[in-house]
């Protein structure tokens, strides 16, 4: 087995963040689903950004969110995902590597500009996301270096990544590597609209090539095409060694060799954004599971950092984690 340089190593959209308030009335208007992800083209952002109230943009990305989120707990982190040589793409090669992360992808130098996500952040915290996906959509498998997915302990694959098919090519590739190198491999389901899009594909993946799945209980459910999560929680078990289900104020069931746990979530005084919950609770358990902390144990550290997280607007840290843990 190569020698272990990095906790995780993360695979997903390289994007930039543009948060704003906004209220129903205006999702409404722009046909946007409240609390959904949508996929949009470059004259949409545009006109969408137009429309925007006052905005604040950092880095973002769910895979690079959730390596953020490990990076402020300690552990060593590597990000695989496609950006422009343009303004943004140096905003987000600079913002991650900023927090410690490895990120050597090269940049396109034609194309499509930089990704951008435009996220709606309702009164009630719900998040409402467009997301442009430019430079993205051309990571391929000849990105994918063999020699980094085997020196990382567990590959972290985005859902949100699985459209065009280079890049399932790309996830492929890489996760017969890491199980080649007796390394394991984790799947984010990401959003209902990517599994509803991708819904044999995700099954296929499921069963063949992931360890670790993570998935809320809208997307594990529309995942297996059953009403309740009971069914769902049948349905996936078995499918591979660990499930981690969050189900947002009830907390999280992680089912594992058989096995199911309990995690009640963190209280938190006032939920402010919710983007970047999922992310983070992935980072937490992520940061338990190479440290071969137990399930419990895992899922009490990944309600912390989602709990951190959903205090202030943003998909990443603000504090630092690893404090929150031992406080």
């Amino acid at each position: 087995m190569a020698d272990r340089r990095f906790d995780v190593l993360g695979i997903g959209n390289a994007i930039v963040d543009v948060l704003a308030k906004a209220d129903d009335d205006f999702l409404a208007a722009q046909e946007l689903p409240k609390g959904s992800m949508t996929l949009i083209d470059s004259a949409r952002a545009e006109a969408l950004y137009g429309d925007m109230g006052p905005a604040r943009e950092m880095s973002g990305g769910s895979a690079a969110n959730t390596l953020a989120g490990l990076a402020s707990l300690g552990a060593k982190g590597a990000f695989v995902g496609k950006v422009r040589d343009d303004q943004l793409g140096a905003i987000f090669r600079h913002d991650i590597r900023a927090v410690g992360i490895a990120f050597e992808t090269p940049p396109a130098t034609a194309g499509a500009p930089t990704a951008r996500c435009l996220i709606f952040v309702t009164p009630d915290a719900q998040r409402t996301m467009g997301t442009y996906l430019g430079a993205c959509v051309t990571l391929g498998p000849e990105d994918i270096d063999a020699d980094l997915v085997a020196a990382a302990e567990v590959t972290y694959l985005e859902g949100y990544l699985w459209d065009p098919p280079q890049a399932k090519e790309a996830f492929v590739k890489a996760a017969e590597i890491a199980h080649q190198a007796g390394r394991e491999v984790a799947l984010s389901l990401s959003d209902p609209f990517c599994v509803d899009r991708h819904r044999a594909d995700f099954r296929h993946l499921v069963d063949g090539h992931v360890d670790l799945l993570f998935a809320n209980e809208v997307e594990i459910c529309s995942l297996y095409e059953v009403e309740s999560f009971d069914e769902a929680v049948a349905a996936v078990r078995g499918r591979c060694k660990t499930a981690v289900l969050t189900r947002s104020a009830e907390g999280a069931l992680i089912l594992e060799d058989g096995e199911a746990v309990s995690v009640d979530a963190e209280p938190v005084p006032s939920v402010v954004d919710t983007t970047g919950a999922g992310d983070l609770f992935a980072a937490g358990y992520l940061y338990g599971h190479t440290r071969g902390k137990d399930p419990a144990t895992c899922g009490r550290y990944a309600a912390i950092a989602a709990a951190e997280v959903i205090s202030h607007y943003g998909a990443r840290p603000e504090s630092s984690l690893a404090k929150l843990l031992r406080g």
